[in-house]
This record gives C-alpha cells, sequence and structure tokens, in this order.
C-alpha cells in the first residue's frame, strides 16, 4: 500500500495548549502555513518535499487525492492534528468538494506514530521518542524558537511597527530555516516509523484508535449558559471569601500557606500542612473542643475555598467550539503502561462525584443566577458548583444521554485471571461483592442493612485495596480510617482478604515468577489467562484480547528491601525517561487494569456499530447521545456485557440510566 507521511505548521491566534486542538483549528485565525511529505510507493520513502501556503502554494494534489482515495495509508505523528486542520482547511476554501460541510476527514486511513510509541510504552513528544530511539535523524532544537516566531500571535511594538504576527516577508532568513525545520521533522519522523512498524500494532487496536478518534471529532454538547453563570458565582464568592478572611485574620494574603500557618501557630493551632484532609481533621478537632471560634470560621473557609472547582468550568469555556460542542476530550492510549485512555482539555476522568439529591433545582437556581439561594438552601455554595460540573455535559435537542457503567469491573477480571472461583460465582449469582468477601473474609453471614451488615464496610475497603498486593498504607489511602476502621485492625484485615482469596494471592507470586523466567530463558511462560515472552531486548505481556504490554530494557536488581526484582525503562516522574521498578502486585494491576481496557474499547466498537453516538466516556462508563425514546437502557447495558471471544467465563455487568444532563448516578 502507498503510505505518504505528513507534518504541517499552522498558525492561530487560539493557545493550543490551553484550549484543545479542535478549538485551535476552528478559529478564523488559524491557517495552514507549511506541508513537508514524504512517500513510500514500494520502495522505500523518497526525498521530503515541501509546500509553502503562506506564501501562495496549495495543498499538493497527491495529498489531496490521498485523502479520498482509501488506499493510501496516511502517517503522522500525533495524526489527530494533521488531520484535523486539513479538515477545517478543506471546509473553509474547499466547501463541499472534499468533505460534507462541518465533518472531518475520516481516521480509518490514518496512522498515528505517537500512538505506535505508546503502545510500546515510549514517550508521546516527537523528540523525546527520537532521542530514546536514538534515531538518525533527530528534531531540530531550532525549531521552538521558529514556532513562536511564526505560529502564533507577536506582541505589537514601535520596532515591528505595532503588528501582531510575523509573516515571512518580516524574517525571510527564518522563514527559510522553518521550511528546513518542518522538511526534517519529516524525516525524523520516517525514522520512528521505520523503527516503529518492526513491532506492529494489532489491527484491532487500530479499530479501536479510530472509535476514539469519532468519539473525539463527535464532541460532546457543553451547557455554557450554565458554565458562564458558575464562573461567575465562583469570582463573586471568591471576592466575598477573600474579605471574610482578611476580617477574619487581618494577614495581607489570607490564601498564603505560611502566612496563615503562622497565623494559626500563634494561636495554639500548629499544622504541618494545610491540605484538605489536614484541614478537615482540625475543624473536627475544634468543633469538638468547642475553643477558638475565629480559628475554626478560617479553617471552614479555607475548606470551603479549596473546594471551588471553578477550574473546570473555565477548561470547558475555553475548549467549547462555536456550535457549543468540546471535542478531542480523549487521548488514545494515553496510560502508556496499560493503554487505557487518558483526558484532554476538561479531563473528565477525574471529575467530583455528585450527591445532591436535588441536581435539577441547583442547576436551575444556578442558571438563573439566584447565588443567594443557593446558599441559603445548602449552605455551601463551592460544593454546589463542585458538584455539579459533571451536569454541564448535556445531549443536544430531541436526545438524551444514555449512560452506561460496567459493575466492578477490575475486581471481576482480576477473580478470572486467577480462577478464583468464589468471586465469580458471587458475580453470576448477582451477590453483593462486599458482603460476599465479608463473609468469605469471616466466615459469617453478611447481608447488606442486616446480619453482620458493619462487616460489610471490611469487606469493601479489602476489595479495593488488597487486590494488588497493597498493605495497610493502601487502605489508609482507600479511606480506611475515614470509615471508622482502627490503624491496628488493618493488618489482620489484609490477613484475612488474602486467606478469604488464595489463588489471586498466588496468582502475584506465579506473575512475576513468569515474567522473571521468560526474561532469564527467552522462553514464553504462560500464567492464568496471560503470558509472557521476552525478545528484541523487551520484556512483553500477552494479553488474552493479543495485544502486548512492553517492559523495555528490562533488568533484575536489588531492590531496596535487598530482594531481587524486575526494572525496566520507561517514563517516571516528572515525565522524565528513567528504570522504574515493578513486582508482583504491580504486573497484576497492570495486566488487570489492560484487559479491563481491551473489554471497554470492544463494547465502544459494539455500540458504535449498533449507530449509537458515543460522545464521553469515563473510566469504565460511556454516554451516549441518542434520539429520545428510540433506545432503552437495558438495551445498551446488555451491548456492553457482551463478552468478547478472547473471554469467555468471565461474568460481566452494566448498569446505567437515561437523563437530560451527566452525572453520577
Amino acid at each position: 500500500m502507498k503510505e505518504i507521511l505528513v507534518d504541517i505548521e499552522t498558525y492561530s491566534e487560539v493557545d493550543i495548549g490551553k484550549c484543545g486542538l479542535y478549538r485551535y483549528a476552528t478559529d478564523p485565525s488559524f491557517e495552514i502555513l507549511l506541508i513537508a511529505w514524504a512517500t513510500d510507493e514500494g520502495a522505500g520513502f523518497g526525498e521530503t518535499k515541501c509546500a509553502d501556503l503562506a506564501s501562495g502554494e496549495t495543498i499538493p494534489m497527491e495529498l489531496l487525492e490521498a485523502f479520498q482515495s482509501g488506499s493510501v495509508r496516511l502517517i503522522a505523528h500525533n495524526a489527530a492534528f494533521e488531520r484535523v486542520c486539513f479538515s477545517v482547511h478543506l471546509n473553509r476554501y474547499c466547501p463541499g468538494q472534499y468533505l460534507k460541510p462541518g465533518d472531518f476527514l475520516s481516521p480509518d486511513s490514518w496512522i498515528c506514530t505517537m500512538v505506535m510509541a505508546a503502545s510500546l510504552t515510549l514517550p508521546l513528544a516527537l523528540k523525546d521518542v527520537g532521542t530514546v530511539l536514538k534515531t538518525s535523524q533527530q528534531k531540530d532544537k531550532e525549531g521552538e524558537r521558529l514556532i513562536k516566531l511564526f505560529s502564533v500571535p507577536c506582541k505589537p511594538t514601535k520596532s515591528n511597527g505595532m503588528r501582531t504576527r510575523n509573516l515571512p516577508e518580516h524574517y525571510p532568513a527564518d522563514w527559510a530555516k522553518f521550511k528546513y525545520y518542518c522538511i526534517q521533522d519529516v524525516n525524523t519522523e520516517v525514522d520512528i516509523y521505520k523503527r516503529l512498524k518492526k513491532f506492529p500494532m494489532p489491527e484491532l487496536e487500530w479499530q479501536h484508535y479510530r472509535t476514539n478518534e469519532r468519539i473525539n471529532d463527535r464532541g460532546v454538547r457543553i451547557d455554557t449558559e450554565l458554565v458562564q453563570e458558575a464562573i461567575t458565582c465562583d469570582l463573586m464568592l471568591s471576592d466575598a471569601m477573600s474579605k471574610k478572611a482578611y476580617e477574619l485574620t487581618g494577614l495581607e494574603n489570607p490564601n498564603s500557606v505560611s502566612q496563615l500557618k503562622t497565623w494559626l501557630e500563634d494561636r495554639g493551632i500548629p499544622m504541618d500542612t494545610l491540605g484538605k484532609k489536614d484541614v478537615a481533621q482540625m475543624i473536627t478537632e475544634l468543633d469538638k473542643n468547642g475553643v477558638d471560634a475565629e480559628a475554626l470560621d478560617m479553617l471552614k473557609l479555607r475548606l470551603q475555598m479549596a473546594k471551588s472547582s471553578v477550574k473546570k468550568y473555565q477548561a470547558a469555556e475555553r475548549c467549547v467550539c462555536p456550535d457549543g460542542r468540546a471535542r478531542g476530550l480523549f487521548q488514545f492510549y494515553g496510560a502508556s503502561r496499560t493503554g487505557r485512555y487518558s483526558g484532554r482539555n476538561i479531563q473528565l476522568q477525574n471529575l467530583p462525584q455528585n450527591h445532591i439529591s436535588t441536581l435539577d433545582e441547583a442547576r436551575t437556581l444556578v442558571k438563573l443566577g439566584c447565588f443567594d439561594m443557593v446558599e441559603s438552601i445548602y449552605g455551601n455554595t463551592p460544593d454546589v458548583l463542585s458538584q455539579l460540573i459533571r451536569t454541564m455535559l448535556i445531549p443536544k435537542e430531541g436526545c438524551e444521554f444514555i449512560v452506561a457503567d460496567f459493575s466492578a469491573i477490575e475486581a471481576r477480571v482480576l477473580a478470572w485471571e486467577a480462577e478464583e472461583q468464589w468471586v465469580l460465582d458471587a458475580f453470576q449469582n448477582g451477590e453483593d461483592l462486599y458482603c460476599a468477601t465479608a463473609s468469605q473474609m469471616f466466615h459469617v453471614p453478611v447481608v447488606k442493612h442486616g446480619i453482620n451488615g458493619d462487616l460489610r464496610q471490611k469487606g469493601k475497603i479489602a476489595t479495593l485495596a488488597c487486590g494488588y498486593g497493597g498493605s495497610s498504607g493502601a487502605l489508609i489511602s482507600m479511606g480506611a480510617l475515614q470509615m471508622g476502621l482502627k490503624e491496628e485492625e488493618l493488618p489482620e484485615i489484609i490477613d484475612s482478604w488474602r486467606e478469604a482469596n488464595p489463588k489471586i494471592v498466588q496468582y502475584w507470586w506465579d506473575t512475576e515468577k513468569a515474567a522473571m523466567t521468560a526474561y532469564k530463558t527467552g522462553e514464553r511462560q504462560e500464567v492464568g489467562k496471560i503470558a509472557f515472552e521476552f525478545y528484541s531486548g523487551t520484556l512483553w505481556m500477552v494479553l488474552p484480547s493479543g495485544r502486548r504490554l512492553a517492559y523495555l530494557k528490562p533488568r533484575q536488581q536489588p531492590n531496596r528491601f535487598g530482594r531481587m526484582s524486575l526494572t525496566y525503562e520507561g517514563m517516571g516522574q516528572n515525565h522524565k525517561w528513567s528504570r522504574q521498578e515493578t513486582y508482583s502486585g504491580r504486573l497484576v494491576e497492570n495486566a488487570t487494569q489492560a484487559i479491563a481496557r481491551d473489554i471497554l474499547a470492544e463494547s465502544m466498537d459494539r455500540i458504535s456499530a449498533e449507530d449509537l453516538n458515543i460522545v464521553a466516556h469515563v473510566h469504565d462508563e460511556v454516554i451516549i447521545e441518542a434520539p429520545k425514546d428510540q433506545y432503552t437502557v437495558d438495551e445498551v447495558c446488555k451491548l456492553m456485557s457482551v463478552n468478547p471471544a478472547w473471554c469467555k467465563g468471565l461474568p460481566l455487568a452494566a448498569a446505567g440510566y437515561k437523563g437530560d444532563y451527566y452525572f453520577k448516578d
């Protein structure tokens, strides 16, 4: 198949980092400046060419024909950028000739080398991929200066004639360098593509990628009225709370952590940090003791101010397109270790939950600007704004949301991998997993709100924290102490859970042993539903779907406990390439989360094939924009719960709801 690798340079007044690709490209100021491309018709990539659109040239006919042919493979690093930018350009300058108005080029012909890199746990940025792979061509560092010079607005000064943009004629020598930089990018990408295609992604993965791209293209409608009123409300609250905090403390800046800590210490209330949990704990203590009302009021105010989640509303306002929809919210293979999706722009993957029973009324009051009534009814306006964030996602006119969520997907997958039959039986029989776990742990019947019902909480926290080898720290981070458990009883809970789940515990050790053996011997090792292979300097975890997780340049090294552990190279903290350590529970966690991701990906393909429009997905949940009363929640849940061919015997289940906005059911 003919392949064309392409890279473009563009201009827009919109900040792509803050507003996202689709808002950037649909802005009236957007234009394509340069196009560089190289073609391979079977004998290798030829010389890279460059079209200078900013100087009057047009998109080369070779590319225009490739967009329509369906028999040419188009390749780019972060291909969504090129695909969306070309779409906007064609709609603007060739309306109706190549695309229906408002449509985007189909992702079916596109290959993304950034996704290929992510599938091998390599960095996403082109320059970082080139550095790690040590390709012969490297991304030109001069490019950052040139992009700043030509691709973004400039500051008007007397010396530049008060212009707000630099054009080729203003810096002809630098423009020539910019063209060279664009060509050099393609040369770098050609080198990277040649290296990456030796480890091809399964075709099923490209199908998942294209489903996700269509979801990004479709976007989700934003309730802009709610967003704008929430931002207005938050500004008023911030001013009022800052004024009240100043009156209480007399501090020059009551928002300053150091100033507030000193103020509290002077009142005999030393605090190491002013994190939410610490502040909440101190409020409880002061409330209990009934002393220092001013300090108590200030800490309550501090907690209230920290609760404000206006940044999500601001992000939505920035990235919403002219038609009221926010697009490009999901990064395929965003978590390269497992292949799970990650959020972009609004970051839907970490939205606050909602617990208000009167969401309709709260939304209406905020949208009407009745902020005083919100405060008088609910008592904590920042918390209300936080809980309403999900509800800013709404369906278009004539449609409704159908939201469906996999039930306890990780717990099901883990039990299926390890063949912990009693857990699978509990799911198959529709039992409450936390009650079943507590019953297995403590050898007594446990019924929610019934006999031994107090043990359910221990079963719940153990299920959430212990599946991947977690100890007391994992229980605490999951909120064990807030649930009322005592720290001294946590080791007993861990022991009870492990005794109740012997096959899962054994699976941890068997998985680590299999990984180590494969690395040492180079022979394939199978364990449960997964396998390990070692070749090309990489340890591969082979998932039931056929997808592989890569552990690059593995080694055996002693860890901080003096025990030999498996290490590999990957992206660590602060997005730096470094050697990482893994262990039994972490390997099982990788496998479980990756399998759950594969199940979600196949379910989204299946739902899309039924002409149901997915507009968003959050963790193990899909949000569908469907014509009113044409589909039922049960129909969608049944579609989700179909087992892929590779996971027979896994009892899947999904639950959901219909609504005129998104919320956490």
